[in-house]
């Protein structure tokens, strides 16, 4: 594979797989799972649709902001890059190690489990979860989810992104069939699209507030990956005009797929009939098609999981990646193989960091330590729009942030709102994610600050 001699890897990604990559980073479990609950609290339909379409003009809010950025410099890294270019190295240094702790590797441990613990649909033992030197069978086999996402991408750097097409693609197909098949053959009630809980009435305005702002928490973490393609800039042909349509056509597709998944969910069961679940989707299609759409539901969630963790997984080792290019003492995570592309050391490292978060908490701690940190890393690259707008105004932008200053600052006021209310629900989850941040800072001073971008 002929390698960039500026950037050590090949320009090779598609537009079609750059818009795949946003997709799969974006839609994992969440959707499958989260409704249930804004039904019990909200016990609204229209409220929660109104939530879900918040989420999206949030989500993408942001990728007008990133497709800014990337096009003004479009390498490997994304908000490392943006970050260091806007604010210095040290905060870029807290960025980097920040992703390599919570931003990747505990989103892709947490997708590890969750597969592991959905694919419990078709094989008893992994329901029964017994243990082998006090190590459960969901989490043995998470982490060889891992290794094996691992292995499929330090193959070959195309191979990879190859293997997340095919399973981004069959996620796309399989949620377009549910889809279609709700509403041509699925014996739901139009009546309960927009049918309210029968307590709605009973529900005070305060109440309704508190819990709308921590339903919507939950449907930006549901959006979080809309930068899914920024991450691989370096890598894509004509990354000035590419990157940013992936990232507005597939915060666009997500935002479309999830609001008719909802409206899918309330015809298969009602408000009532949802609330409290945590599978709704499988709720919803035992209503819908029978024993035989929970198996296709069941189906489609496993691999909407696998693909998410396979996206993050090339994501993340390209901030690595970036970093160890700039770091003396990390300057072996910029290696790349000469013969497949692939930066086959970053990859490992955030297997093994990977493989021990997955030993060490739940899935709903690990996507709260983590959401909470890719919320705050997102919003500071966000912020990055507007302080090179001052710093560098006559930096070449191939493409520009609609609506600015309003879209960067939207975004930011809403990434502090959902932070705010995220660390009143979870303090331990969100203070260790606060205390990353500071160890972080720590090491970048042990180490001297040795970082120089090349």
């Amino acid at each position: 594979m002929l390698l960039s001699k500026d950037t050590g890897l090949a320009r090779f990604i598609t537009l079609r797989s750059a818009i795949g990559l946003v997709v799969a980073n974006m839609i994992g479990a969440g959707i499958f799972t989260t409704t249930g609950f804004q039904a019990a609290d909200l016990g609204h339909p229209g409220l929660i649709y109104l939530l879900w379409i918040i989420g999206g003009c949030l989500a993408f809010c942001g990728a007008l902001c990133f497709a800014e950025l990337g096009a003004m410099m479009p390498r490997a890294g994304a908000e490392y890059v943006y970050i260091r270019e806007s604010y210095g190295n040290a905060l870029a240094f807290v960025s980097a190690f920040v992703a390599l702790i919570a931003g990747f590797s505990a989103p892709i441990a947490a997708a590890s489990k969750s597969f592991i613990v959905y694919l419990g649909y078709f094989a008893a033992p992994l329901r029964e979860n017994p243990a082998f030197l006090h190590i459960e069978l969901v989490d043995l086999c998470a982490i060889a989810t891992v290794w094996a996402l691992v292995v499929i991408h330090c193959s070959g750097a195309r191979a990879g992104i190859r293997f997340s097409d095919s399973v981004t693609a069959f996620k796309v197909v399989g949620i377009l069939v549910i889809i279609a098949a709700a509403l041509f053959w699925g014996e739901g009630n139009s009546a309960w699209i927009f049918q309210k809980a029968t307590d709605y009435d009973t529900k005070s305005a305060t109440d309704l507030a508190t819990v709308t702002a921590t339903s919507l928490i939950f449907v930006t973490f549901c959006y979080l990956g809309w930068n899914g393609s920024a991450y691989v800039a370096s890598e894509m042909k004509e990354p000035q005009t590419t990157l940013p349509r992936s990232l507005l056509i597939g915060t666009g597709i997500v935002t479309c797929f999830y609001l008719a998944l909802n409206i899918i969910y309330f015809y298969g069961a009602g408000v009532d009939g949802l609330a409290g679940q945590l599978n709704v989707g499988t709720v919803a299609a035992e209503n819908l098609f029978g024993p035989h759409g929970v198996t296709l539901v069941a189906l489609v969630l496993c691999v909407s999981i696998l693909a998410s963790a396979s996206a993050m997984t090339v994501a993340g080792s390209r901030v690595y990646f970036a970093f160890g290019k700039d770091s003396k003492p990390l300057r072996w995570l910029s290696i790349s193989s000469p013969n497949t592309g692939s930066p086959w050391p970053s990859l490992v490292l955030q297997g093994a960091v990977v493989s021990i978060i997955i030993l060490s908490g739940r899935v709903d701690q690990i996507l709260q330590y983590a959401g909470f940190t890719l919320t705050l890393f997102s919003s500071i690259a966000v912020s990055c729009v507007i302080a090179l707008r001052i710093k560098e105004p006559d930096m070449p932008r191939p493409f520009k942030v609609w609506g600015y200053p309003f879209t960067p600052l939207i975004f930011i006021g809403a990434s502090v709102w959902t932070m705010i209310w995220a660390f009143r629900g979870r303090p331990v989850e969100s203070s260790l994610a606060l205390f990353t941040v500071a160890i972080g800072g720590l090491v970048f001073w042990m180490i001297g600050g040795r970082t120089k971008p090349e």
